[in-house]
């Protein structure tokens, strides 16, 4: 199936986007000394600009918030200068560029924590999951539960790393609320037991993310801040047993709250879309600005999509790793190239900057 809209231009608040291909953020595991992005990472990114809309990858807004080794941050100086030179090599050509701003709580492992403390999360509850630490992958340690004084100062952290983010450059921030990290943690029924007010009821458990989302439209605008959630994905062992109550009210609340976008992960992250039932097209319905559609897209059901009005951008991963220029590959017809699988994570250039384009 073709449908010129997927290629037509759209407007995300003040900004134009030149099509509705989204570069989805995908971890790669390549900072350098002092999680400042690696030496390839401008090139990277500068070779995917003629998507829409590039999210760069999982940042964290602390030491506290790393969960994976050699991942970036964007709490000090020396991480914004090294993101600057991302954006500006993306803005060089043209490309729009927003940053997911992360902290995964208990999906983390005492050696990455300052003076090996324990992990934090909303419960003292392990996940049965595993990090990627020292070249090999590891189970989470035991984190330690948040405590209400702290939480304002998880907050804080968040406000300060999107502002950290338009300093280095970019065009704006997606608050990283999805696969099970700190603010999905919250959100879900088996990683919070909480009785304050942060745990108990679909409110109560949604109040972080929604928080957090405030605080940072109020640092850099609702046009700058979108908001990534995945429902009903398993991954990094979070569930909610009403999904649809909980995250129609988490999506009428941001939609309230006027972040820019809502990106959706749609079935399990990385698999299937329809193991569990949800009803996307409500959620959609509840958030009144951009939806960006995720999870198992190819050109078919991207033109599907977006024909029906189920979405309004699309973001790709996979595909993005190995073909810098899926723009043009979708335009023409072309054929994709296959994903290098044995330097996915971690190294140098290779299977990372050194796919071919049509060119």
């Amino acid at each position: 199936m073709t449908n010129k809209k997927l290629f037509s231009p759209y407007k995300l608040g003040q900004i134009t986007l030149s099509n509705r291909i989204v570069l989805a953020p995908l971890t790669r595991s390549r900072a350098g000394k002092g999680f400042v992005p690696g030496e390839f990472a401008a090139t990277y990114y500068s070779q995917r600009a003629s998507a829409g809309l590039l999210i760069a990858e999982a940042t964290q807004i602390s030491q506290q918030g790393q969960g994976y080794q050699d991942t970036p941050g964007i709490y000090t100086q020396d991480q914004i200068e090294g993101w600057r030179k991302v954006t500006d090599a993306v803005h060089a050509k043209g490309g729009v560029i927003f940053l997911q701003i992360w902290h995964v709580g208990r999906i983390s492992h005492v050696e990455l924590q300052k003076n090996g403390a324990a992990p934090v999360a909303p419960s003292e509850i392990q996940a049965n999951a595993k990090v990627f630490i020292n070249n090999s992958l590891v189970q989470t340690s035991i984190p330690r539960a948040l405590s209400i004084d702290e939480i304002p100062g998880i907050v804080d952290d968040f406000r300060q790393a999107a502002a950290n983010a338009i300093a280095a450059g970019f065009d704006g921030v997606e608050v990283h609320g999805a696969n099970g990290y700190l603010l999905d943690q919250f959100v879900s029924d088996n990683a919070n037991n909480r009785v304050d007010a942060y745990g108990g009821s679909i409110e109560n458990r949604a109040r972080l993310l929604l928080e957090v989302t405030k605080a940072v439209i109020e640092e850099v605008g609702a046009d700058r801040t979108g908001v990534r959630i995945s429902p009903v994905s398993p991954i990094n062992d979070v569930v909610s047993r009403e999904p649809q109550a909980q995250f129609n009210y988490i999506a009428t609340e941001l939609s309230k709250l006027g972040a820019i976008y809502l990106h959706v992960v749609e079935g399990a992250t990385g698999g299937a879309r329809d193991d569990v039932p949800f009803d996307f097209d409500t959620l959609r319905q509840n958030f009144k600005n951009t939806y960006i559609a995720n999870n198992g897209y190819d050109l078919n059901l991207a033109n599907i999509s977006l024909a029906e009005n189920k979405s309004d951008l699309i973001s790709f991963g996979r595909f993005f790793i190995s073909n810098p220029d899926l723009v043009e590959r979708f335009k023409s017809g072309s054929s994709l190239s296959e994903i290098d699988a044995e330097h996915l994570y971690g190294g140098g250039a290779k299977g990372y900057t050194d796919y071919p384009t049509l060119s």
